[in-house]
């Protein structure tokens, strides 16, 4: 998927905007360890999607009928008939048991045929690589998902032809996935649920999607309920590949109401499609490269006040601002980070986004010596972390919680609370030195331990 560096994404890897068009792809180490053991998420939690049906016809439409550049594309593809999918590479550990995970849900929530088959070809090859495998073909990229080939040498042999071209398909039958083996579990899983998803459904990406990995905002990163819901659409009876945009069309209100009849009382936001010049912006804000950042993501501001948006993008913008400006006016930070909480406040469909915001605020709070303040904001963000499968963002808002602890007095309680964090670090940050690091940091804003710091 075509994804790029967000301030969503605390201290991880994140997704930037690939080099070659219409690529797509995910933007850019576990070793023995005396930290506790690794926590992994095991019963996924999913939210039913909360659009209506009219809002997810427009939605679907959008996603499988363009490629994130922009182009059109021409007819609907997909795969036909049960589908195989096969590991090569260099996978770590980790990849085997999320992957099961991931199909298992395919399989029931999706509906959609497919297991994993090591035997022999497969329709989806998933290919762990060494990150630099990927950054020499794609500098910016953490991993992307190819048609028409099955390994990353094949890739190299024919990227620069026709034969690798969406807009090409009358219908899916090979697809590779090429995702780093040597990234943190979490960047593993997260590239496998994204990367996957576009390989068997809509290849698209749209600001104006909340609750989506399909969304360049990089919130989301395992499949939500609304995603599931576009791909069992997406491969409902139907449908089939080479179908035009208006044969579709027709069809979806009766599969909708068939797959989701809660969406045909839900009342339809009429969110206006996002300007090219906001995502420019936010790419130029948040990616690699840019000299002047806080113009860019001020820009990005004021397109979305021009546009008179009250949705989860203007509150990306002032979330964007806070980050980049919290470095020079702590004050003015913070004053973005509290607008951007009220806006994502606004929607059920942007709990995880409040969540994330909750991690700076506590941050501020921790650094004025306000653990109480700390406490209350962090409360009921933790499980909308570990609902929504973020061991980053969790262990985070754990380590914050246990330094609110020990700035409150109650230092037995934010040993425990720390020591639990520790597992789930291990998943969301991968290697000791990141998992040290990221503690280190974290206890630099107790004003009683060291200087402020920064999340």
């Amino acid at each position: 998927m075509h994804r790029f560096i967000v301030p969503f994404c605390l201290l991880l890897s994140a997704c930037v905007p690939a080099a070659e068009p219409d690529t797509t792809t995910r933007a850019a180490i576990i070793s023995e360890s005396s930290l506790p053991p690794m926590k992994r998420f095991q019963v996924p939690r999913p939210l039913p999607a909360q659009a209506s049906n009219r809002e997810i016809a427009r939605d679907f439409l959008a996603l499988s009928f363009s490629l994130e550049s922009g182009r059109e594309l021409e007819r609907f593809t997909r795969f036909e008939g049960p589908i195989n999918v096969r590991v090569t590479g260099q996978p770590p550990a980790s990849l085997y048991s999320d992957l099961d995970q991931v199909l298992y849900r395919l399989r029931s929530e999706a509906r959609i045929d497919v297991a994993r088959d090591q035997s022999g070809p497969a329709h989806v090859t998933i290919e762990a690589v060494p990150r630099a495998e990927i950054r020499r073909y794609l500098p910016q990229a953490a991993c992307f998902v190819v048609p028409n080939v099955s390994s990353l040498a094949e890739y190299g042999r024919v990227r620069r032809t026709a034969q690798i071209n969406w807009s090409n398909m009358t219908r899916r039958d090979r697809v590779a996935v090429f995702l780093p083996g040597d990234a943190s579990p979490q960047e593993v899983r997260d590239c496998l649920h994204e990367e996957l998803a576009q390989a068997l459904g809509p290849l698209n990406d749209l600001y104006r999607l909340p609750d989506s990995v399909f969304n360049d905002d990089n919130v989301h990163t395992v499949l939500t309920g609304f995603d599931m819901l576009i791909l069992r659409a997406y491969y409902d009876p139907e449908l089939r590949s080479g179908m035009t945009q208006g044969a579709v069309a027709s069809r979806l209100p009766a599969i909708l109401a068939r797959l989701n009849p809660a969406g045909a009382s839900r009342p339809t936001a009429q969110l206006a499609a996002t300007p090219r010049a906001f995502v420019q912006s936010v790419q130029a804000a948040l990616g690699p490269g840019t000299k002047d950042r806080k113009s860019a993501a001020r820009q990005a501001l004021q397109i979305a006040t021009a546009m008179g948006w009250q949705d989860h993008r203007r509150g990306f913008a002032h979330y964007a601002m806070g980050r980049i400006t919290q470095s020079e006016d702590i004050d003015a930070a913070l004053q973005h980070f509290q607008a951007a909480d009220r806006y994502f406040a606004a929607s059920p469909r942007t709990s995880l986004h409040r969540a994330y915001v909750a991690s700076q605020l506590a941050a501020h709070a921790i650094a004025r010596n306000r653990p109480e303040q700390a406490l209350a904001v962090l409360a009921p963000q933790i499980d909308v972390a570990a609902r929504h499968e973020n061991a980053a963002l969790l262990a985070t808002l754990l380590m914050l919680r246990a330094e609110a602890l020990d700035l409150s007095g109650r230092a037995a309680e934010a040993r425990e609370v720390r020591l639990d964090s520790l597992g789930w670090a291990r998943y969301g940050f991968g290697s000791d030195y990141a998992v040290r690091a990221k503690l280190r940091e974290i206890e630099a804003l107790n004003p009683l331990k060291g200087r402020i710091g920064r999340l």
